[in-house]
């Protein structure tokens, strides 16, 4: 390996590792109790090093944010691939809960943390409402999909209001998994059992009767 991949690849991993550092922190003390040089400390570099790779903690906070959805959006858009937009919302569902229950600690970020005010940057307007790399574009079009193929009641007209319904029902499952609320009072079952009830008790409330 030559000098100048060798530096990439420090760049990278040290890239990595403040990236970590800050998540660990935004989750344990809040986004306003961290500063850029409580990073540093727990990474044991100096303020000046992670100014190198990102302006300001809100900068930093965004790029968690975004690596953490592009991710969920190509998990959805490899494996939710049914031609059948019903079944498709019960893959993103079971894909959503198996997301938040191997990557408990970017979920809570994700989902479970109080964000900063701010205004959409940029790249969040390149990825908002494409459904490759915008998860809820994804789940929102395959709604619509189903919505056009008259599989939901007739006063269920609002893709948006549906895919927030479905949104929301699936969190509370994957949010009672992480944090296992009375955990040894409560004989918990399975998560991915819970939130097939879940999707199909939510699905029944939703869908057209069949004639």
């Amino acid at each position: 390996m030559g000098v100048l991949e060798r530096r990439e690849r420090e760049k990278t991993e040290l890239r990595e590792k403040i990236l970590e550092a800050a998540r660990e922190l935004f989750l344990s003390e809040g986004y306003d109790r961290v500063s850029m040089r409580k990073v540093a400390e727990k990474i044991e570099y100096s303020p000046t090093a992670i100014y190198l790779y990102f302006a300001d903690k809100e900068e930093l906070f965004h790029e968690l944010c975004q690596e953490d959805f592009a991710r969920l959006a190509s998990i959805f858009q490899e494996r939710g691939v049914s031609p059948d937009p019903l079944e498709r919302i019960r893959q993103i569902g079971r894909l959503y809960v198996e997301f938040g229950m191997k990557f408990p600690n970017h979920y809570r970020l994700m989902f479970m943390t109080p964000h900063p005010p701010s205004g959409l940057q940029e790249s969040d307007l390149q990825r908002k409402g494409n459904p490759e790399l915008d998860a809820y574009a994804f789940l929102n079009q395959t709604v619509q999909e189903a919505l056009q193929a008259g599989s939901f009641r007739e006063v269920l007209t609002d893709p948006d209001l549906i895919s927030q319904t479905l949104w929301a029902a699936i969190h509370g499952v994957i949010s009672l998994g992480i944090a296992k609320c009375e955990e040894g009072w409560v004989e918990f079952r399975p998560t991915e059992q819970r939130a097939d009830v879940m999707l199909e008790g939510i699905l029944y409330g939703l869908l057209r009767e069949k004639k």
